[in-house]
């Protein structure tokens, strides 16, 4: 019984996607395109947002901010996942499991709330442009994503360390190809009745909160074009909507499914494919979606790729 309040695991396994070689090396190749996608195009934007004066904006400095978390958010699991199908490494420290896990929940839920930062930046600027620079100024930019990185930095930790402090006793296989908190808690030989409410609670009581924040933005945005008469009107201020709309929907599709559902063998392995689908492939979709939706930041990347001296000049 003393056993059971030591964590006897020095090391946990992940059972990762599948054992089938050849699917292994199927799937290596297309994570290994996805991650090599996330990496040029965050970076890209990133970089362009920085070095051109044109788009400093509040707009653009939620999207660099954006960028900056996709590429981390995967780097926290991609490469060891890569490691696992290509070499069979599936092995990871009790340690690096911990500061896996506390990067996951860090970084994805500041990218939620960032996403609602972004949401009421576009309601500011179609529903009262005329004080936009006064509402949207610096300081207060500054103090959104200082906000969505202090809260996603506190939530996490909270998981975090009540993670950490469950006995494992000798259990270290994961269900699953990075640690998260669900499949850990299925290790635990101990009673998580506390750990899963609070999954539940703060988790959800996170993610509700900023996609109804969300929604309650568009649905004012909504009702201020429905009084816009003119159609190209309408069409050039939704424009402006659209990409953050569809990274919404992708992002928060995923992981509330993921977080809220209980957990169970049939719920872990859809955990595992939501997993990989706001894990992988959705922040290297984010470029793409906002590079190919918005002019300036595609005449930015064309100067950098291309002239990347005169990046700059305009």
């Amino acid at each position: 019984m003393e056993k059971l309040n030591e964590t006897s695991v020095r090391e946990f396994i992940f059972l990762g996607i599948t054992n089938h070689p050849q699917l292994q090396f199927v799937l290596f190749v297309t994570f290994l395109m996805f991650y090599l996608l996330n990496i040029t195009g965050n970076l890209s934007i990133v970089i362009v947002v920085m070095a051109n004066h044109g788009l400093h904006t509040p707009m653009y400095f939620f999207l660099g901010n954006l960028s900056f978390l996709d590429f981390f958010f995967a780097t926290t699991t991609v490469p060891k996942m890569l490691s696992g199908l290509l070499f069979d490494n599936k092995k990871i420290s009790f340690q690096g499991c911990i500061a896996q896990l506390y990067f996951l929940h860090f970084l994805g839920s500041t990218e939620g709330m960032l996403l609602a930062s972004m949401s009421y930046d576009r309601y500011i600027a179609i529903c009262n442009p005329l004080r936009y620079h006064v509402l949207m100024a610096r300081v207060v930019c500054l103090e959104l994503a200082f906000t969505s990185w202090l809260v996603g930095s506190l939530y996490s930790l909270l998981h975090t360390i009540l993670t950490s402090m469950l006995p494992f006793c000798n259990m270290n296989k994961v269900t699953h190809f990075c640690c998260d908190i669900k499949p850990l808690l299925k290790l635990a030989c101990a009673d998580t009745h506390i750990n899963e409410s609070l999954l539940k609670i703060v988790t959800g009581s996170i993610g509700l909160s900023t996609f109804v924040l969300i929604i309650i933005s568009y649905t004012f945005i909504g009702t201020h074009l429905h009084r816009i008469r003119s159609e190209q009107g309408r069409s050039k201020a939704f424009s402006t909507c659209t990409s953050h709309l569809t990274v919404v929907f992708l992002f928060f599709g995923t992981s509330l499914s993921t977080f809220l559902r209980p957990s169970t063998k049939d719920s872990l392995e859809h955990d595992r494919i939501a997993a990989v689908l706001f894990t992988i492939i959705t922040p290297a979709l984010n470029p793409i979606i906002y590079a190919l939706r918005n002019k300036d930041v595609k005449m930015s990347l064309r100067k950098l790729f291309f002239n990347p001296k005169n990046l700059l000049c305009f």
